[in-house]
């Protein structure tokens, strides 16, 4: 592989074989080289290839200005949460998490404070990234002398979860407060929600549910209006419950449930608060 660019001593730009651009990370790869040259593939420590033209600009003006050591430590939380949490991650993960990273290092050494303000939700809401978080602190520390605080666990985790999804990290952070709010409102009016087991259920249910309404357009479905009806009728007060929150949600998100998802939901409430009194 021929070198395009010089990043910096230690990254430079090249092209596969369908003209897509890559970024190749080792020590000292861009020492003394120009481009046109061939690239020492000894040096090789890691290929990055980011899913569009605009994200790998960012990134690789990112890079310019990083030690990396940042990069470095990116590359292994992003392989540890791909090894722990078995699921594929966005490649524009490596632009977002290590710009964090850096933000996050920087923030640190100048004394700043950060609280965030879903800390509980996201650990409460996304257990297993957050425990990659928490991971990543340690890694952090580990390789740069430098201790973050807890809250930047579950930046990282929200980070995750974003690259998860393929959504915006805004949109991720809208959707962790969709699903706080969602559950404020049901644990207000039904004490059983409250309960780990139960609490955790309808979490799971609220995350595919949020990310739908804010991400999807309702498939339209046959609805088996006999059966929704009888739904209504005898499970009345679940039904309505379920109701005053999609009236919240459209309110404050501009969004809202499907007649499936609200029975769905008013069924999933029933059985909660059948369990809880048994």
């Amino acid at each position: 592989m021929k070198i395009e660019k010089i990043i910096n001593n230690n990254i430079v730009s090249t092209k596969d074989e369908y003209d897509n651009e890559l970024v190749i990370m080792g020590k000292g790869l861009g020492f003394g080289k120009k481009a046109g040259q061939l690239l020492d593939e000894d040096k090789i420590e890691k290929i990055f290839k980011l899913d569009n033209k605009d994200s790998m600009e960012r990134f690789k003006e990112l890079l310019k200005r990083l030690p990396l050591e940042y990069l470095r430590v990116a590359d292994e939380i992003i392989s540890y949460a791909r090894e722990t949490l078995g699921k594929e991650l966005n490649e524009n993960v490596y632009l977002t998490l290590t710009d964090h990273i850096s933000f996050a290092i920087e923030r640190h050494k100048e004394g700043l404070l950060y609280s965030n303000p879903l800390f509980e939700e996201i650990r409460m809401f996304y257990p297993n990234e957050y425990a990659v978080g928490c991971y990543a602190l340690y890694l952090i520390e580990k390789k740069t002398e430098i201790r973050l605080p807890e809250d930047e666990a579950a930046s990282i985790a929200l980070h995750l979860v974003n690259a998860e999804l393929d959504s915006a990290i805004s949109t991720t952070f809208t959707l962790t407060q969709m699903i706080r709010d969602m559950m404020q409102l049901m644990e207000k009016e039904i004490p059983a929600c409250q309960k780990a087991g139960h609490r955790d259920r309808l979490v799971i249910n609220f995350k595919h549910l949020v990310y739908r309404m804010m991400t999807e357009a309702p498939v339209a479905v046959k609805e088996d209006e006999i059966f929704y009806d009888f739904i209504r009728q005898h499970c009345n007060q679940e039904y309505d419950l379920v109701c005053r929150v999609d009236t919240f949600i459209r309110q404050k998100y501009s969004c809202s449930m499907t007649e499936e998802e609200r029975i769905y939901l008013t069924l999933n409430i029933k059985r909660i608060k059948d369990l809880y009194e048994e």
